[in-house]
């Protein structure tokens, strides 16, 4: 059989014969040349005016990340980078000028925009949200600190007073919120400040969901559905201040579509959702946060290599977060990834390290 030359290399007859090295070094077939890579396009811009100074900010980016790129501070709850922004939680509102002030997270810059972060009528709207909040929620685990700073220095900064509105009323008991049907209402009396309080959900080993400190921020709705999981096991039921995450009908976890990845305490701003190894030792006065190191390793489940942060107390891993800004993961994890850590605590029969 008669070989035949490469590919894009044409002789006359006769020329080829099958083993000629120059037909392989030295091929026309072949640039000699590495091309280049093609000139990126500068962004587009807008100037517009924040606090009174000229900026010029890209124009596909939020009010928000305008602010911040200038180093101004506004206060957040419900966004996230990895998430779809929300704008509910209404902490992070600017005055653009409109008739209403605009949610900085979900709003975008324009050409000529002016916006006002700081103002009278801006500071008068947190100082509410922020007391609105402290009134009817357990608000003492909120945040996040980094970067947004906690609710506690927002609440002193703004002058937030939420006593004003009265004694906190007692807790519903457990299950009354659930069973609440949209659009029924029984008119308070005014003497007390209704607040969300009631029983902490535990009914698994992994996590707890403690409504009471929920403020309805969409993280963990967003977490479960189209923005990371796709799972679609929870959402927000009801209407008014009857409003709550549920599962479907409000079956158990177990009975829902949850499959227990746990995306949701990651996301969540408040303590809401909390390992269950978190929720034992607070309850018992021996979570220890500055006495954590924080480790970054690699899942050893698959071959994905997400990115884990083991938080480990008494030489214990205590719960596994995964960083925001890890490639892999953008802060998402499987069940095993989150909570299979337990053989990490095992030991010999015997052994001076016995667990």
């Amino acid at each position: 059989m008669t070989s035949q030359p490469p590919a894009g290399v044409h002789l006359e007859p006769g020329d080829y014969t099958g083993s000629d090295p120059l037909v392989f070094t030295s091929s026309p077939a072949r640039s000699p040349q590495v091309p280049s890579a093609p000139q990126a396009r500068a962004p587009k811009t807008v100037e517009m005016t924040i606090d009174g100074a000229p900026v010029t900010v890209p124009d596909n980016v939020t009010i928000l990340a305008a602010c911040r790129s200038q180093g101004i501070d506004i206060p957040t709850l419900c966004t996230l980078s990895t998430l779809t922004p929300e704008g509910v939680c209404r902490m992070c509102v600017v005055d653009t000028g409109g008739r209403v002030l605009a949610p900085s997270c979900s709003a975008r810059v324009g050409q000529g925009m002016t916006v006002w972060t700081d103002n009278d009528r801006v500071r008068h709207s947190r100082k509410l949200v922020l007391e609105l909040l402290a009134s009817s929620v357990d608000v003492d685990l909120a945040g996040p600190e980094l970067p947004d700073g906690s609710i506690a220095r927002y609440m002193a900064e703004y002058g937030a007073d939420p006593s004003r509105f009265g004694p906190p009323s007692p807790p519903a008991p457990a299950g009354a919120r659930d069973a609440a049907e949209a659009g029924h209402h029984e008119q308070p009396d005014g003497s007390v400040a209704e607040r969300v309080a009631q029983p902490a959900k535990v009914d698994n080993d992994l996590f707890v969901r403690d409504y009471a400190k929920c403020i309805l921020c969409y993280k963990c709705v967003e977490a479960c559905g189209a923005d990371a999981q796709n799972t679609f096991a929870i959402s927000v039921a009801g209407r008014g201040f009857s409003a709550r995450v549920s599962t479907e009908f409000d079956v158990g976890l177990a009975e829902s579509a949850c499959v227990f990845c746990g995306n949701c305490i990651n996301v969540c701003p408040t303590g809401a959702l909390m390992f269950r190894s978190e929720y034992e030792l607070r309850r018992v006065g021996e979570w220890r946060e500055d006495d954590q190191t924080v480790t970054r390793t690699i899942c050893p489940y698959c071959g994905v290599g997400c990115t884990l942060e083991l938080h480990v107390q008494d030489n214990r891993i205590v719960k596994v977060l995964s960083p925001l800004d890890a490639q892999v993961t953008s802060g998402n994890l499987c069940v095993k990834g989150r909570f299979g850590f337990d053989f990490v605590h095992v030991r010999p029969k015997g052994s001076d390290r016995e667990a």
